[in-house]
C-alpha cells in the first residue's frame, strides 16, 4: 500500500494485521450483493461467502467503494447498505471518478482485482467472470474482467465464465491475453451453472497446494492474473438443455428491450432466475459458497509456501 494509494484505501484491522503477518486473505466482490442477486438472497450470500472463507482458514475481505473510499473488509452495516440501497456497479474505469466525487460503487471483478492488488491481496473468489457477450461482433461488448486478468497479479477463483456469455470467444480472448486458465479438479472450463463447457483449460490442479504452486511460479515470473476455474458442485449443477433455452430467451428479451452495457448482466441473470423458477438463483449461491471455500484453501496454501 505505497505511493499515493493510502489516501483512498481503508483496510479493516483484521485484514491489515493478517496481511502484515503473511496470513491468508480472500477478496470478495460487492456487485454480487448490489446487483447480482435479489434481496434477501444477496445479503445471505454475502454472509455465506464470508463464512466459507473463514471455515477454510482465511480472512474474508469484501471490497466496495463507499463514501469515496476503497473499503477492504466491510462491516455488517456496510454489507446491509450494499444489499438494501441502490449502489451503482463500479468497474476499473469508474474507480477514480467515484473516489474523486466521494461516491459509492459495488466493485465488479475487474475493480475488485485492482483494489485487492492495491491492498496486497493475492486471491479473490467470485461467481463467474465476465467475458465476450453473445453478439459482440456487432456490439463489441467484452468485459474489462479479461484485460484485468491479463494485467493484475491476482488469482480469481470462479466457476468459469458466466453461461450467458459467448464462451468459445471468451476462452479465445483469455488465450490471446496470455491468462492461464487452471482447472481445479477439471480438464475443461466450467460454465457457471454447468460443470463442463467442453472447452479445454491450460493446466489442471487437484489440490490447493498444486494451485498455489502455479500461482507462486506465475508471480515469481512477474506475470499477471490467473483464472482458477472451479466447477459448481455436481449436486448443484443444472441441466444444460433448459439452461441454454432460458439463456436464448433472456438474450432475445434484452435485445428487444435495448438493454446493454452495465445493465445487461443483471438483466439476464434476473430473467434466467424467473425462467427457471429460481433454479439458477440456488445454483448461483451454491457456486459462490464453493468458490469461496476453494479460494480460502488456496490462499492458506500460498501463505504456507511464503512462511
Amino acid at each position: 500500500m505505497g505511493g499515493g494509494t493510502d489516501r483512498y484505501l481503508d483496510v479493516v484491522p483484521e485484514v491489515a494485521d493478517t496481511l502484515a503477518a503473511g496470513g491468508a486473505v480472500v477478496a470478495l466482490e460487492s456487485t454480487v450483493i448490489a446487483q447480482g442477486l435479489p434481496r434477501p438472497h444477496n445479503r445471505e450470500a454475502a454472509a455465506e461467502m464470508e463464512a466459507a472463507v473463514r471455515a477454510g482458514g482465511a480472512v474474508p475481505a469484501t471490497i466496495a467503494i463507499l463514501d469515496g473510499r476503497i473499503r477492504v473488509g466491510l462491516t455488517a452495516a456496510q454489507l446491509d447498505r450494499l444489499a438494501d440501497s441502490p449502489v451503482p456497479k463500479a468497474s476499473r474505469r469508474d474507480l477514480a471518478p467515484l473516489l474523486a466525487a466521494g461516491g459509492d460503487g459495488a466493485t465488479t471483478v475487474s475493480a475488485t482485482m485492482a483494489c485487492a492488488h492495491l491492498a496486497g491481496i493475492r486471491v479473490f473468489a467470485t461467481g463467474g467472470i465476465g467475458g465476450v457477450h453473445r453478439g459482440a461482433g456487432r456490439t463489441f461488448d467484452i468485459s474489462a474482467d479479461l484485460s484485468e486478468l491479463a494485467r493484475t497479479p491476482v488469482a480469481v477463483v470462479s466457476a468459469g465464465a458466466k453461461s450467458i456469455l459467448d464462451l468459445p470467444r471468451t476462452r479465445e480472448v483469455l488465450e490471446t491475453l496470455g491468462v492461464p486458465v487452471v482447472g481445479y479438479g477439471t480438464d475443461t472450463l466450467p460454465a457457471f451453472y454447468l460443470r463442463d463447457s467442453g472447452l479445454a483449460v491450460d493446466a489442471r490442479a487437484d489440490s490447493p497446494v498444486a494451485a498455489a504452486a502455479i500461482l507462486r511460479a506465475q508471480w515469481d515470473l512477474g506475470l499477471g492474473g490467473v483464472l482458477v476455474a472451479n466447477p459448481i458442485p455436481a449436486a448443484d449443477a443444472l441441466d444444460p438443455g433448459p439452461v441454454e433455452a432460458a439463456i436464448d430467451g433472456a438474450v432475445a428479451a434484452a435485445a428487444s428491450a435495448g438493454v446493454d452495457g452495465k445493465a445487461l448482466t443483471p438483466f439476464l441473470l434476473a430473467r434466467l432466475a424467473a425462467a427457471t423458477g429460481g433454479a439458477t438463483l440456488a445454483a448461483n449461491r451454491a457456486l459462490l459458497r464453493h468458490n469461496a471455500a476453494v479460494a480460502a484453501a488456496i490462499a492458506a496454501a500460498l501463505a504456507e509456501m511464503r512462511a
